[in-house]
Formats: structure tokens, C-alpha cells, sequence
């Protein structure tokens, strides 16, 4: 994979965050220049690194029905969470990106989860509509980390995609660090199709029902 053009910051502003449970963060959140994909991802950082460590580092990609509305049809709400607490506790950064849905886009989510109520699982409803699995390209996300600094990063993540395309991509990924299992009733054959499909990190004994 060729490597990326440079990015640079565009602007930073301090957020204070408040969750729904009233977990409470600040976040310094950065906007760029010249992200290879024209979209408007954000960079939040959190906590601070300690001298001589490394950033821990979460790819989020955006859901409005998880992350807004409290879906409980995907883990996307209840991660953004846990992320956001553990990297305010270890020092590093949330990149929120704009890839809704995978990569599809959001009428197009919708349209698979109809899909998915018919039998087929989260890739299959994905390609019955003649759409990839997995559309996500991480060339901004480490043009972001490159603009910050952060070209050697622990990664917060259950996915080992976005490891393997960050390495190629010139970000060092020292370490894979899973997220929780935010398992619901609606949730489980979304998660359980994560692990047998695409090999992410969650444990399958934690996916009964």
C-alpha cells in the first residue's frame, strides 16, 4: 500500500464530554488539512501519554444509531464509551471517523439491518446490495496520526483490519488491545459474525443465545 500524502492540523479545541451514565472527559479535538478522502474526521485527545510511552489509539468509526440513539442492534455506543474512559486514564487519541455502516453510508445500513431481519448476517446483507463487507480505508486515520506525532501506537480495537492497514499504511501498532464484550439480545449474531467472518478478538463463549 502506497504511503500517504501529508496532513496537517487545521484547528484545535477543547470539548468537555458527558456521557448518558455521567462519565465525564475533556478532549482536546483536532480538525485537519489535506485528508486523502475529503471527509471531516476528527482526532479527540485524552489524558496524557507518560514520558517515554506510547499513545493508545481508537479508530472509531461513526454510528449514528449506536453512538447517538443507543442501538442496541451494534456494540458501536457502548465502545465509544469504554474508549473514551480508557484512553483519558492511559494518554492518547479517539479518531471518530465519518464511515458510516462500514463504509456504506447510513440509508444503506438501514437497508441491510432490513436484510439482516430476513436471515442474512451483517457482510451478506452488505453484499446483497451489491456493496463491500468492509468498505473502510484507514489512509486518513493514519494521516491523523502521522499530522499529531503518533506514528508508534497501541490499538484499541477487537478488529484486525484496521492493525494490518495502519501498518501498511507507516503507523507502528505495538500492541492490539481488545475492547470489552458489550453483548445484547439484539447484538449477538452482529458479534458473533465479527468473530467467524472477519476474525475479531472477542471471545465466542460470551456469545450465547
Amino acid at each position: 500500500m502506497p504511503q500517504p500524502g501529508s496532513a496537517t492540523v487545521r484547528s484545535r479545541v477543547r470539548i468537555p464530554l458527558t456521557f448518558p451514565d455521567g462519565y465525564r472527559a475533556e478532549a482536546e479535538t483536532f480538525t485537519f488539512h489535506d485528508l486523502a478522502d475529503g471527509a471531516e474526521h476528527l482526532a479527540l485527545a485524552l489524558g496524557t501519554v507518560p514520558e517515554g510511552g506510547t499513545p493508545l489509539v481508537r479508530l472509531h468509526s461513526e454510528c449514528l444509531t449506536g453512538d447517538v440513539f443507543g442501538s442496541d442492534r451494534c456494540d458501536c455506543g457502548p465502545q465509544l464509551r469504554e474508549s473514551v474512559e480508557r484512553i483519558s486514564e492511559a494518554g492518547g487519541y479517539l479518531l471518530y471517523l465519518r464511515q458510516e455502516g462500514r463504509g456504506i453510508g447510513l440509508y444503506n445500513k438501514l437497508d441491510a439491518y432490513a436484510l439482516q431481519d430476513s436471515g442474512l448476517d451483517t457482510y451478506d446483507a452488505n453484499t446483497a446490495l451489491g456493496l463491500p463487507e468492509d468498505g473502510r480505508d484507514y489512509t486518513a486515520a493514519a494521516q491523523m496520526l502521522a499530522a499529531l506525532g503518533a506514528t508508534g501506537i497501541d490499538l484499541l480495537s477487537n478488529n484486525p483490519d484496521k492493525a494490518a492497514q495502519l501498518a501498511e499504511l507507516g503507523i507502528v501498532v505495538r500492541h492490539r488491545v481488545p475492547t470489552g464484550v458489550h453483548l445484547s439480545a439484539s447484538n449477538v449474531r452482529y458479534l458473533r459474525a465479527k468473530v467467524e467472518r472477519t476474525g475479531h478478538s472477542i471471545e465466542l463463549s460470551r456469545l450465547v443465545g
